[in-house]
C-alpha cells in the first residue's frame, strides 16, 4: 500500500514533490497502513520529456554505469546518491522504493564503462536486439555473457546502501516474459544484504504459464498494461481480477496496478492535467475489486491535492481488512451484475458489483453468495446493517457501483 509518482508526474517528479506525498501520507494515510513512496521512471534523467520521452536518453551514470539521481531534480543527490532522500522518507516511518528499467543504459555501453565486479564492460554484456520497445533508456542484456550478473548485482547492492526498500523493475512482462532478468534481479536482491521488495510490470496480456516463476521470484506483478482513469478500462479488469484472484498467496501477488485517483496528469505521458475523470462510485467500485481480490494498492494521484470524498475511500479501515482475507473468487456473473466472495476469520464478505450505465435495485440471495443465512449484513462503505428477510438482501446501487457486505 503506497504511493507512485508516475500517474502525475510520468517521469520528471522532484525531490520537493515526492516529499510533499510523503508527508502527507504519513500524516493522514499510515496509520491505515499505507506505507511505501516509490519514485518512477527516469529519476537520473535532468531533462526528462514531461509527455513522452525524449528520443535518446541521457542519464547520469556512475563510473561503473549505473544510474543516479538528477542532481538537478534532487538536490540532496548531489553526492551521487538517494540515501539523503530514502533517510527523509524513513524518518516518517515510511519505506521507499524506485523504478528500474531492465537492462542496461545505452550511454553506458557507448561508452563501454566497466561492471563492477563483473571482469568485463557494458559494451560486452549488451544485447543491441533486446531494447525496449517504448522506453529509449536501454539495450537489454545478454545474460549468456561472461560477468553479466555483476551489472544486477552492482546496480542493487548500490540501492542497498541507499535504503532502498522497494524496486519497480519494467518492461520485464510484455510477452514474451524476460525471464532471465527477473531471474538474474532476483539473485541480486537475495546478494544485496538487504530486504527489497521486487514488483514486475507491466502485464499485459501476462499468462498464468508464469504463475511459479513470478512467486519464486518476485513478491508482486502486473497483470494489466497502465490503467487509466476510464470506466471501460476498468469494467476489463474484472476479468483479469477473476482469472487471478485464486491464484493470491502471502508473499506473491498479483498487481492490478495503480489506483489513478486524485489528481493526475500533471506532468504524465498520458492526458491533461485533471481529477481523475471516474465518479466517485466507480471509484468505490474500484476500491472494492482491489481489495476484494487482494490486490496491492499504489495511489497514483497528487496526494497533497486529493478530494475529501477520494481520501475517505482510502481511510475505511473494514473495507482494507478485506486485504488479510483468504479465498477470493467470483461467484457470479450474469450480464451487468457481478458478485465477489472472500472469507474472513470470522465470516465472509461479499462484495456487488453493477455494470449498467443506469443505477439498479437488485435482490441478491446470501445462497448465490455463497455465505451463510442471517437476519442481516453489515454494509461496509455505509458503515451500517442491511436487513435480509428470505434469505435475500435489497440493494440500490449506482451505475457502474457496488456494495460491500459482511457476516
Amino acid at each position: 500500500m503506497g504511493w507512485n509518482s508516475w500517474d502525475c508526474f510520468g517521469g520528471s517528479v522532484t525531490e520537493d514533490e515526492v516529499i510533499a506525498n510523503a508527508e502527507f501520507m504519513a500524516a493522514h494515510l499510515k496509520e491505515f497502513g499505507w506505507d511505501t513512496i516509490v519514485v518512477d521512471i527516469q529519476w537520473y534523467e535532468p531533462d526528462p520529456g514531461e509527455h513522452r520521452y525524449n528520443d535518446v536518453a541521457d542519464p547520469v551514470l556512475d563510473a561503473w554505469g549505473r544510474q543516479l539521481p538528477a542532481p538537478n531534480r534532487f538536490p540532496s543527490a548531489s553526492d551521487g546518491s538517494f540515501k539523503a532522500l530514502a533517510d527523509r522518507v524513513h524518518s516518517l516511518g515510511l519505506r521507499f522504493g524506485v523504478h528500474m528499467m531492465r537492462g542496461i543504459p545505452k550511454k553506458a555501453v557507448e561508452l563501454d564503462l566497466p561492471v563492477l565486479g563483473g571482469g568485463t564492460t557494458a559494451a560486452q554484456i549488451a544485447d543491441r536486439e533486446n531494447a525496449c520497445t517504448w522506453n529509449p533508456d536501454n539495450y537489454g542484456i545478454d545474460h549468456a555473457a561472461p560477468g553479466a550478473q555483476a551489472y544486477y548485482d552492482s546496480q542493487v547492492a548500490q540501492f542497498a546502501e541507499w535504503g532502498v526498500d522497494f524496486v519497480k523493475l519494467d518492461d520485464v512482462l510484455h510477452p514474451p516474459t524476460q525471464s532471465e532478468d527477473i531471474a538474474a534481479y532476483s539473485r541480486a536482491i537475495d546478494r544485496c544484504g538487504r530486504p527489497i521488495v521486487l514488483s514486475l510490470s507491466p502485464g499485459k496480456a501476462l499468462s498464468l504459464a508464469h504463475l511459479d516463476h513470478l512467486r519464486t521470484h518476485s513478491e508482486m506483478w502486473r497483470i494489466s498494461d497502465d490503467l487509466w482513469d476510464d470506466w471501460s478500462a476498468l469494467h476489463e479488469m474484472f476479468q483479469r481480477a477473476a482469472r487471478w484472484a485464486p491464484h493470491q498467496v502471502s508473499g506473491a501477488w498479483g498487481d492490478a496496478d495503480m489506483l489513478p485517483l486524485g489528481r493526475i496528469g500533471i506532468r504524465a505521458h498520458v492526458g491533461d492535467d485533471r481529477l481523475s475523470r471516474l465518479t466517485v462510485e466507480e471509484q468505490r467500485t474500484m476500491l472494492t475489486l482491489w481489495c476484494v481480490m487482494r490486490s496491492p494498492l499504489m495511489f497514483g494521484g497528487h496526494l497533497p491535492d486529493t478530494p475529501a470524498d477520494t481520501l475517505d475511500l482510502l481511510r475505511n479501515r473494514e473495507v482494507l481488512a478485506l486485504l488479510d482475507s483468504k479465498g477470493s473468487r467470483e461467484v457470479v456473473r450474469d450480464h451487468s451484475l457481478a458478485v465477489w466472495k472472500a472469507d474472513l476469520d470470522d465470516g465472509a464478505a461479499f462484495a456487488v458489483f453493477w455494470f449498467g450505465d443506469e443505477p439498479a435495485e437488485l435482490d441478491v440471495h446470501l445462497s448465490d453468495a455463497g455465505v451463510p443465512q442471517r437476519d442481516s449484513v453489515r454494509d461496509l462503505w455505509r458503515g451500517v446493517d442491511v436487513p435480509v428477510e428470505g434469505g435475500k438482501v435489497r440493494l440500490d446501487v449506482p451505475a457502474h457501483g457496488s456494495r460491500l457486505l459482511r457476516v
